[in-house]
């Protein structure tokens, strides 16, 4: 691929990019991770810009739109895009099919965070041709433009567009993702300057946040300088779960299912995965160096929402959707008094209650756990239930029943 655009200076992205490894690498190989394998013969489902001309439910592009605010001298915007490159490797036997790996490529450009900035690159990764390996040529052009929503001061839209301009077969779509910008993500990275969340932006700038065109890419912040916009929806501040040591390429899969039944596999199907490519034979390697201790790990960890140390972030794994409320110590107003953790109360759920146990659950008695604001604003009461025999551990794992404030009353 040829250099970066012009002021392009190549950064690390910090804690982005580990996330963005997770975005561009997921669905590479899923198990059992053979090439043979029925699962893995649609492969490259994220982030596929497919070249001009392909068929409609493709895309040759992708925009991101995000805010950016900025508060120093001289602000800029560092932006790389990433994309993998499909890499054909020929059949190796009778029966087994071809096997594309991924080559990753990184586009690098800066701009001036102004009024009215605009760079328009082409970039190009080049092709590669022999018995071993095929690899087309690939060409697109990356635009940043910036400039001031309407009645906003202090405030700039920054527009990054990826278009893939590859000139080949889009039929099949085997041949096609030859010619595929696959996993294509974009970060961006702000100095002396701050990006907002889209997702909950400032009162002032939520017109300006409302009116973001994101095309085929979900912007996502990393923290108040650094956006990663994924093919694949994410919350802000993600984060790598400390207790996911490798990479398994299958988000939606559990870390430690994966393991174990990549253990099961027999040594037929274990040589036939490291045979795949190196990044599945990654995988069996590290199935079958797994400790004891390092395995247990895998099985679950409790974060407690608003701690502070980085191994209990609720944001980790998405656990811990509620979090501690400012009505914690002095209470919330419920029917006969006001609730505070520890106060026992009578569970009157109403009618608008759409979970069946309800029926189970009226005129019992539980004592108040926590108090709990959801991601809405609004406030529940998390209890144990006085005569369930497993309070005591339901406690210990912070796993509780919740009910709005008006639903139990005061004993």
């Amino acid at each position: 691929m040829n250099g970066d655009a012009p002021g392009g200076q190549p950064t690390g992205f910090g804690p982005a990019r580990a996330v963005a490894d997770a975005v561009l690498f997921e669905g590479y190989v899923l198990y059992p991770y053979r090439a043979d394998a029925p699962k893995n013969r649609l492969r490259w489902q994220f982030g596929v810009l497919a070249p001009p001309g392909a068929d409609p439910s493709e895309t040759s592009s992708a925009q991101t739109e995000c805010l950016a605010v900025p508060c120093g001298a001289m602000p800029s915007l560092a932006v790389r895009i990433r994309f993998l490159q499909a890499e054909r490797r020929p059949a190796r036997g009778p029966g087994e099919p071809p096997w594309d790996e991924g080559v990753v490529r990184e586009v690098d450009a800066r701009v001036a965070l102004v009024t009215g900035a605009a760079l328009t690159f082409p970039f190009h990764a080049a092709g590669q041709e022999s018995q071993e390996r095929a690899r087309r040529p690939l060409s697109g052009v990356l635009r940043i433009e910036t400039g001031r929503p309407p009645g906003t001061d202090g405030l700039l839209k920054v527009r990054v567009r990826v278009e893939n301009h590859t000139a080949g077969p889009v039929t099949p779509r085997s041949e096609m993702l030859l010619g595929s910008l696959i996993g294509t993500h974009t970060l961006i990275a702000a100095d002396h300057a701050r990006l907002l969340s889209l997702a909950d932006p400032p009162a002032w700038a939520a017109q300006a946040a409302a009116g973001c065109d994101n095309r085929h890419t979900w912007p996502a912040l990393i923290d108040d300088t650094t956006v990663l916009s994924s093919p694949i929806i994410l919350a802000d501040r993600p984060r790598i779960a400390p207790e996911s040591p490798a990479d398994l390429y299958d988000a939606t899969e559990i870390d430690e299912l994966l393991t174990l039944r990549t253990l099961t596999l027999t040594d037929e199907e274990k040589r036939a995965a490291r045979a795949t490519d190196a990044r599945a034979a990654a995988i069996v390697d590290h199935a079958e160096a797994m400790t004891g201790p390092a395995l247990e790990r895998l099985h679950g960890t409790l974060r407690r929402p608003g701690t502070t140390d980085t191994r209990d972030r609720p944001q980790d794994t998405g656990a811990g959707t509620a979090a501690p409320a400012p009505e914690e110590e002095q209470g919330v107003a419920v029917p006969g008094g006001r609730a505070v953790p520890g106060v026992r109360v009578r569970l009157r759920p109403g009618s608008r209650r759409a979970d069946a146990q309800d029926m189970f659950l009226r005129g019992r008695t539980a004592r108040v756990a926590a108090v709990r604001r959801d991601v809405d604003g609004a406030t529940h009461l998390a209890v144990t239930l006085d005569d369930d025999p497993a309070a005591d551990l339901h406690a210990a794992v912070g796993r509780h029943w919740y009910f709005a404030p008006d639903e139990v009353e005061l004993l």
